[in-house]
């Protein structure tokens, strides 16, 4: 209250305290933090007061499901409060901090300290029989706050993309069905996420050709993404891939395995899509009479045209794509990749997944965003659960640390979770057409350490395809997004076994399963970079519980030579007391790859890195045992 609208004839008192800095928050207070299950959230907040008064302070949390809990919040250094809690309820809490003027403790106080004065206390002590029934006064709250909770799988998840149809054999394309025979190839690498690429009947009209040629043959198959036909449209299958029961056969295969599926929710139409003609007022006429077709100049999408979400229509339009949502997940679906959504209204987002989250608080959505930050990052406040990121176009150490600090900064670590995608079918980057294995080693091992969420599109990335359909472009030659391929998954170069044990490093040490205590350290050599990683504050999950060894709380230690070409050597200065450390501890640094055991002390340590031998260390440090 400003001193110009302060009204001094109030019958109340203006406050004493003042409450501020309140932890967690995003914005202030505009959008929920985000944590996960079973996450240990460390409140806090700023409490003052004029004079030497005695202050306490409690944590006012609700839960999901209505429970109110009153915690007493503890004094730290200053005016500090604080108080760590365990959040073990799916959905969304509701806290706010309240500070008082703790009258009784004050006069106590006073009496010690006069005492131990030797003065008099006489008129303190009656002061604080008189207290009676009021020993505390000017109470103070924030406002209320929210942090939503979710699956740990909406943090921490390894992804594995492919298209169902190129799952076949010979001449036969593949199916629902044959995608089953797949499942087992993903679980034994340790992945936990299959995403398969819309699954629906594809648009005729307009349709690309093989490397999205815009004359197509006869034979040629369209992209997944021009989603409709006379044979249905979002909710409808294609009809070479199966039927809904096979699809329902597909899931429930992928759960006994441990896997889940993830859809692709693709927010667009084929310009034959039964909407089209059901409902036009959900799209944009053009002043010749046609429904715009999707393009960013100068890329075109003739095969595809974008719903209107400036109709007037607008309700009965977000009504409808949230329907379809909730088809998939009448059918078991939890997971959801969603297909370019920083080109659709963030209040939109905003609604149709708090209504989704609503009836199930454990459903999940991965923003394709390869947007600007500033977009990213309000998709994430908004209520995406986690996001792609620009981590593909990320290669030199600087880049990579500049990135990652950029996403951690700030409140954006209390809301936003990354997940490194090493390629995707839009993506074949400049360094992975080096067609080098040591880039596809140092990408993968980048990605899955550095987010706790990573994914892979395969098995064109563990095959080490590289060839761009022309120079300049990061589109791969013979794209499956236009043609049904077929795979080698034995071929005795694959990097099958890397990202199997990249997995089972990231299942087995709580370090990797959380982005909020990643920090860089400095290197000498300035074409590597190093990161370590620490275990989260975290109630053990059930579901990691039965995964992890007794070294899971290690410090996870990855150092990596982006330099493809020749080895380098550097000196890695390790911030020790960040991570748990004495100045001049002596501790072992066990390569997870390799097997290989060094002997370190202090904070630097000389490292040699040959990409052409190995590209990276993923170490694990450890204290030397007391003899």
């Amino acid at each position: 209250m400003s001193p110009a609208t302060t009204t001094l004839s109030s019958s109340r008192r203006p406050e004493r305290l003042a409450i501020t800095a309140v932890r967690p928050t995003v914005m202030a207070g505009q959008y929920p933090a985000k944590r996960v299950l079973d996450d240990i959230v460390h409140f806090s907040a700023i409490i003052v007061c004029d004079g030497h008064e005695s202050i306490a302070a409690e944590l006012e949390l609700t839960s999901p499901t209505g429970v109110e809990r009153i915690v007493p919040m503890v004094r730290e250094v200053g005016y500090q409060f604080t108080a760590d809690i365990a959040l073990t309820e799916l959905g969304g809490y509701e806290f706010a901090i309240s500070g008082w003027i703790d009258r009784a403790a004050t006069l106590q106080s006073k009496i010690t300290r006069k005492a131990a004065a030797g003065q008099p206390t006489s008129n303190e002590e009656i002061e604080l029989q008189q207290l009676g029934d009021t020993p505390t006064s000017d109470r103070v709250s924030s406002r209320t706050q929210r942090i939503v909770v979710d699956r740990l799988m909406a943090s921490f998840g390894a992804w594995y993309e492919f298209f169902p149809r190129s799952t076949g054999s010979g001449d036969s394309p593949g199916t629902l069905r044959t995608s089953i025979d797949r499942l087992d190839y993903v679980r034994d690498a340790g992945f936990d996420i299959v995403y398969f690429p819309p699954i629906h009947p594809i648009g005729r009209e307009h349709r690309k050709g093989a490397d999205n040629n815009v004359n197509a043959a006869p034979h040629d198959v369209g992209s997944p993404w021009a989603i409709g036909a006379a044979e249905g449209g979002h909710t409808a299958i294609h009809p070479e891939l199966g039927t809904i029961d096979d699809f329902d056969a597909l899931v429930s295969a992928a759960n006994e395995r441990g896997l889940e599926i993830a859809l692709d929710i693709a927010l667009q139409c084929s310009p034959d899509h039964p909407w089209v003609t059901e409902h036009p007022e959900w799209f944009a006429i053009r002043p010749d009479g046609s429904i715009a077709y999707a393009e960013n100049p100068p890329k075109q999408y003739q095969d595809i045209v974008p719903f209107d979400f400036d109709s007037e229509a607008w309700p009965a339009l977000w009504e409808a794509l949230a329907d379809v949502v909730r088809y998939w997940r009448s059918h078991g679906i939890r997971v959801f990749r969603v297909d370019n959504p920083h080109t659709k209204p963030f209040r939109f987002w905003e609604w149709m997944i708090a209504e989704l989250k609503r009836d199930d608080p454990g459903i999940i959505f991965l923003a394709e965003a390869f947007a600007h930050p500033d977009v990213m990052l309000q998709l994430s406040r908004v209520g995406f659960s986690v996001s792609y990121t620009h981590f593909p176009w990320q290669h030199s150490p600087r880049d990579i640390e500049q990135y990652f600090t950029l996403l951690a900064e700030g409140d954006n670590i209390e809301h936003f979770r990354s997940s490194a995608w090493v390629n995707t079918p839009d993506i074949l980057t400049a360094e992975l057409q080096q067609g080098l294995r040591q880039v596809f080693v140092s990408r993968l091992i980048l990605a899955s350490t550095l987010s706790a969420s990573y994914g892979v599109y395969g098995p064109v990335f563990e095959l080490q395809v590289a060839r761009a359909v022309r120079e300049g472009s990061e589109e791969y030659a013979g794209t499956e997004k236009f043609q049904v391929r077929s795979w080698d998954l034995d071929a005795p170069d694959s990097l099958y076994g890397l990202m199997a044990r990249m997995n089972e490093i990231r299942r087995t040490h709580t370090s990797l399963q959380h982005d909020r205590s990643l920090l860089f350290h400095h290197c000498s050599n300035p074409t590597t970079v190093a990161y370590t990683k620490t275990a989260p504050e975290r109630v053990r999950s059930s579901v990691i519980a039965d995964t992890v060894d007794d070294a899971s709380d290690d410090v996870i230690l990855v150092i990596v030579n982006t330099d493809h070409w020749n080895p380098q050597e550097t000196n890695v200065r390790i911030e020790l007391p960040d991570i748990g450390f004495e100045w001049d501890e002596r501790y072992e640094a066990h390569d997870l790859i390799t097997g290989a055991i060094y002997e370190w002390a202090g904070p630097d340590n000389f490292v040699r890195l040959d990409p052409w031998v190995h590209p990276a260390h993923v170490l694990a440090l450890r204290r030397k045992a007391v003899r």
